[in-house]
């Protein structure tokens, strides 16, 4: 059987330089730990984790028996007025990974679905308390929530907004975490900055604290490039938000499920949002799923009115999809036998120390590391913006290794699977392309 297909313009691709990509594709037609096959039979070292979500590297027994099984069994059933036992179990499962009282979870299938389901909760909650007048939402300059409506307008991502008109009223935003030269070469947490939480009190006195319904950030702001918290930050905008009445939502679509060698990023950084969103990680990224955990109070608020009545009008066909929860049982106990989410903090050292090993080249003006994620700023060529490490992708994925590239920076987030040799044998390859860069 060919493996190349023999016409590509029909498929109009997402995130692509179509026209560019068609003139000399890439294409994937196996996967295995932690390696792609190519058309043309080339393995290729995943440093992307897939699109952040392959957690647990290619190909997991544990996760395509349990789907072909589910498959077999029950392959689907309604979402609205009915239920099937995975999709409880798999809640239940779901909920003894978080701290505290985010123990209620309501099934999506994507990213931009649990965003949009955490956003509506979010001013949903404050009618249901009389305060119908919080219809305000917050986002981050540079933030990345999806592509749905209501996540491009909390985003902060420009070219994601650009071409789509005003897009959803009342959002305004913080400003960014990223910059300060103080800051610069981090491992970790950045020491310096957590006072640009207080841009929050600023936005309460522009707009009123009783306008605002939630403010929603991604812990470490993955899409953009890698920003991370300054230590502090994540509490003191929790604290803010306790002292307006406001609901703090958590976008952990990337850092959830092992990422920072914690369950979630709630985990790593001691703050409890009233609002988590999940996805990529949730199945390994096999089968499309999202879930979004919601604090006590927030669930048994939507617990009124006769037992009869539908509690919140909000929902997707494809909700708790049968096959989709096997996938994530079956991915959930695969991160169980391996202890893979927390692996990744016996190697957050080793990681560090490589990902900063490139320090010395000329072209890297900043490095950015926590957990099993990095960030490599290159130095723009002028007048040509994202060209430099569109280059290094390219001859990276030709000499065998898959990155991911946003602007001018390298976003690295390989498998919890990875060994010390393959993060060796990684930055060799990186290192020696970056040094071939124009």
């Amino acid at each position: 059987m060919s493996t190349t297909p023999n016409n590509l313009d029909a498929y109009w691709m997402p995130f692509t330089a179509n026209r560019h990509y068609k003139s000399a594709p890439r294409l994937m037609v196996a996967a295995e730990g932690m390696y792609y096959t190519t058309h043309d039979g080339r393995k290729v070292l995943d440093g992307t984790a897939g699109l952040w979500c392959c957690n647990a590297g290619h190909a997991r027994p544990r996760i395509s028996e349990a789907i072909a099984r589910q498959a077999r069994e029950l392959d689907y059933s309604p979402a609205f007025q009915m239920g099937h036992p995975k999709a409880f179990e798999l809640a239940s499962r779901l909920v003894q990974l978080m701290p505290g009282t985010l123990d209620h979870v309501f099934f999506t299938n994507s990213g931009s679905e649990s965003v949009e389901t955490a956003l509506k909760i979010a001013i949903a909650y404050h009618r249901l308390g009389g305060e119908a007048s919080r219809v305000r939402l917050i986002g981050r300059e540079r933030g990345y929530h999806g592509v749905n409506f209501g996540g491009m307008s909390v985003g902060g991502m420009t070219p994601n907004r650009k071409m789509f008109g005003a897009l959803v009223a009342g959002v305004d935003h913080l400003r960014h975490t990223h910059g300060d030269p103080r800051n610069f070469f981090s491992r970790g947490e950045p020491e310096f900055g957590a006072e640009l939480a207080d841009d929050l009190e600023r936005l309460c006195a522009l707009h009123d604290p009783s306008t605002i319904a939630a403010v929603i950030v991604e812990p470490i702001q993955g899409s953009a490039g890698v920003f991370l918290p300054p230590r502090g930050y994540l509490k003191r905008l929790r604290d803010i938000c306790d002292r307006h009445g406001i609901l703090l939502i958590f976008d952990e679509v990337i850092t959830g499920y092992g990422r920072l060698g914690t369950n979630f990023a709630v985990n790593y950084f001691g703050v409890e949002p009233d609002i988590v969103t999940t996805a990529k990680g949730l199945t390994n990224g096999v089968i499309p799923m999202g879930a979004v955990f919601v604090q006590k109070k927030i669930h048994d608020r939507f617990m009124q009115g006769p037992q009869n009545a539908i509690e919140l009008f909000h929902g997707y066909t494809y909700s708790g999809n049968p096959v989709a929860c096997a996938a994530a049982l079956g991915t959930l106990d695969t991160y169980e036998e391996e202890g893979l989410l927390t692996r990744g903090a016996s190697l957050v050292e080793y990681w560090a120390d490589a990902v900063h090993g490139l320090r010395d080249i000329p072209i890297v003006t900043d490095i950015r590391t926590l957990g099993l994620i990095a960030g490599i700023e290159l130095q723009p060529i002028e007048g040509k913006p994202s060209a430099r490490a569109f280059d290094a992708y390219l001859k990276c994925f030709a000499a065998g290794l898959l990155i991911r590239t946003t602007g001018d920076i390298i976003a690295l987030s390989p498998p919890l699977i990875i060994e010390k040799g393959e993060i060796d044998m990684l930055f060799e390859t990186l290192r020696r392309v970056l040094k071939q860069v124009n």
